[in-house]
């Protein structure tokens, strides 16, 4: 609880922060006075313009500066957009090429004005450390990793913040002040489970007691941070998410081996074979009948269940990111993951690979799903925030107001295209609508 508190009060700055520094608050829409004659009654309904960061690159990998707004075709689930907005950022600086309209009124409706793009390129940087998913001994690692994000990525005139999910209790607002990150490397510290703590920890019906708890922090805290995003406007919008994954059922055929005979679910292998060779022994006769193979293992389905809570959070947090146009840069600082686990951690080979294996193809799809990059299994880290850097500072925004034809479909799929030959695109794939309020 006390870690709840923590992150909560530290989290409110920053997504104050967020929301004030990078965007106007909008036009303000008269109410119609009750009673008035001859004044139809006013409704305001929420219009939203659809925005989507698009990286064409040639056959060099060279990013695209000079594409019009012909050259794009935009598909919401196969079906045609009009592109109404187009915006440039090319090294840095913002080119306003094509304004958006106000969305075409309807019948005995009244929409806000829509606001002027802001000329102010200004890249935002959200670092989310997930010290509770950072092994302690990888400390040094993490600070290094922070120095290079430093030197490589956050440059002068950026506006980035800091948060932390552990007990760093790290909470900087957005600034431009890039000294405070070597405050943050100074003061970061990981806090990851150990294998040990992980397989003598608590455990119920769901597993790990203990992983559930951390994951949730670490979930909740990336999905307030992105819904605060989801206020910026014209700007590509990226959370540099630093973690070693997640994997909500590891070792679990070491925890279940353990567990099973402590708590007189079962025995070992070996003393059911030396009982059944016992004519004096009741076991495994009619007197006292075996239990099933699923019987004997009260968690033989944990991992089924866990797998698809881990994948059910996952695409909560995705959808949320999609829908307020953030770009996940996850990165694993680990590094290339040893095939070995330390000397002084008892595992077997088969679950530690499965552990490491599960716990970077987390990070994998929140970075893919979201139009972003995940940098796992590698430890040329400059390499890749020179990507990351790259990518942030190159990229249009294109805007439509959609005319899908199914209005109750949430989930729309989005492909946009480049007509020149030998232009790849990368884009995010989806986004997802909110879902309406329910009625009082």
């Amino acid at each position: 609880m006390e870690l709840m508190a923590l992150r909560h009060g530290a989290l409110g700055c920053v997504l104050v922060s967020v929301a004030l520094s990078a965007q106007a608050p909008p036009a303000q829409v008269p109410a119609a006075q009750p009673g008035a004659p001859g004044q139809r009654p006013t409704f305001v309904v929420n219009v939203e313009m659809v925005t989507t960061d698009v990286i064409p690159r040639d056959a060099r990998g060279q990013f695209v500066a000079d594409l019009k707004k012909d050259d794009f075709e935009v598909l919401e689930d196969g079906v045609r957009q009009d592109v109404v907005s187009m915006l440039m950022i090319h090294g840095g600086r913002a080119f306003n090429q094509l304004t958006p309209p106000p969305p075409v009124p309807r019948e005995g409706i009244i929409l806000p004005q829509v606001r002027p793009t802001s000329d102010a390129a200004g890249r935002i940087f959200i670092l989310f450390i997930d010290d509770l998913h950072l092994d302690f001994r990888n400390t040094g690692h993490i600070k290094d990793l922070l120095k290079k994000i430093s030197q490589n990525l956050i440059h002068e005139g950026d506006l980035f913040g800091v948060q932390t999910t552990g007990p760093s209790s790290i909470s900087i607002d957005l600034t431009y002040d890039r000294k405070r990150l070597d405050e943050v490397a100074k003061r970061i510290m990981g806090a990851g489970l150990r294998p040990k703590e992980i397989i003598e920890g608590p455990v119920n019906q769901e597993g790990p007691s203990e992983i559930r708890y951390r994951a949730n922090v670490a979930f909740s805290t990336a999905y307030d941070l992105v819904g605060s995003l989801e206020k910026v406007r014209d700007r590509r919008k990226s959370l540099i998410y630093i973690s070693e994954g997640y994997d909500f059922n590891p070792f679990q055929k070491t925890r279940a081996g353990e567990d099973l005979l402590s708590k007189g679910f079962g025995k070992s292998p070996s003393e059911n074979n030396r009982n059944a060779g016992d004519p004096n022994s009741t076991e495994g006769t009619g007197n006292n009948p075996q239990p099933s193979d699923e019987n004997a293992d009260p968690w033989t389905k944990t991992g089924e269940w866990a797998d698809a809570d881990l994948a059910a959070q996952l695409s909560d947090l995705t959808r949320a990111a999609t829908r307020a146009n953030v770009a996940f840069y996850t990165i694993d600082p680990r590094g290339l993951a040893s095939g070995m686990p330390d000397i002084d951690e008892n595992l077997d080979m088969t679950e530690w690979m499965d552990y490491i294996r599960k716990s970077t193809d987390s990070l994998r799809v929140l970075a893919e799903q979201t139009g972003g990059l995940a940098v796992v299994s590698q430890n040329d880290f400059t390499r890749a925030l020179s990507r990351i850097d790259s990518e942030t500072s190159d990229y249009y925004v294109l805007g439509y107001y959609s005319s899908n034809p199914d209005p109750l479909r949430r989930t729309r799929e989005i492909t946009v295209n480049v007509k020149r030959p030998d232009v790849s695109v990368q884009s995010r794939r989806y986004y997802t609508l909110r879902r309406p309020p329910r009625a009082k």
